[in-house]
């Protein structure tokens, strides 16, 4: 029971201390999403809800900026499907390393399965089990300050700054630079982040967001999937 309980201590001490280095980059996006909603008609209360009903970041930023009457019901539901159609394959990815969560915990687990998240559990998935204590710790501590930094962001309206300014809105891209470069331990993982960066890239150029994510995401799944077999037959 001690050893139990000490690896759930261990557990949601790591989740903590991997999810801390985000909030300096979610809390200025949080109170700059917040803004832009209070700017849109939407009231403190209406945005927090959002946030932490929907905790999606890119799309609550589509829908907000789409948020004028009569609501474009249809192209809010397009545009934030196109974007988190991403989540397909990062569940794909995620759920056979979720084996520690009984199903109907998996199911509630998978609503925090933002970016962050999943990558965080993705370089935990590496070292050792992905627990409901290590995961849940990011997920409610996340959805906290998401939600409580748009409502705050929703409060003060036009007086919150741009956070690029700061270059705040690098610490995601930083953080993901750092974490990618520890996947590259082979060369399927390799092939994979190779092919989703040009595709990514490549469609972005020429079509524009949000179809690079989606692009990115196939091609980076192919790609690894086409290197790990050819690994297996060699």
């Amino acid at each position: 029971m001690w050893l139990a309980m000490s690896d759930i201590s261990s557990a949601m001490r790591r989740g903590f201390l991997d999810i801390t280095p985000i909030i300096p980059a979610a809390v200025p996006i949080g109170l700059l999403f917040g803004a832009i909603a209070a700017s849109k008609g939407l009231s403190p209360f209406e945005v927090w809800l959002m946030s932490a009903l929907v905790f999606a970041g890119g799309a609550q930023f589509a829908a907000v900026e789409l948020w004028s009457p009569p609501l474009p019901i249809a192209a809010i539901l397009f545009s934030t499907l196109l974007i988190n159609s991403r989540h397909i394959l990062m569940g794909a990815s995620l759920g056979p390393k979720l084996d520690a969560f009984s199903p109907p915990l998996r199911n509630v687990a998978l609503f925090f399965m933002i970016d962050e998240i999943w990558a965080m559990s993705e370089r935990r998935a590496t070292l050792e089990r992905v627990t409901p204590a290590y995961w849940f710790t990011m997920g409610l501590i996340l959805v906290f300050m998401w939600s409580v930094s748009s409502a705050a962001g929703a409060v003060v309206g036009a007086a919150i700054e741009d956070p690029a300014r700061y270059g705040f809105d690098f610490v995601f891209t930083a953080m993901f630079i750092g974490l990618v470069m520890g996947f590259w331990k082979s060369r399927h993982a390799g092939a994979g982040i190779v092919a989703a960066a040009l595709a990514s890239a490549l469609v972005h150029f020429v079509f524009g967001p949000p179809w690079h994510v989606l692009a990115g995401a196939a091609a980076g799944l192919i790609a690894a999937w086409a290197a790990a077999g050819r690994s297996a037959a060699a």
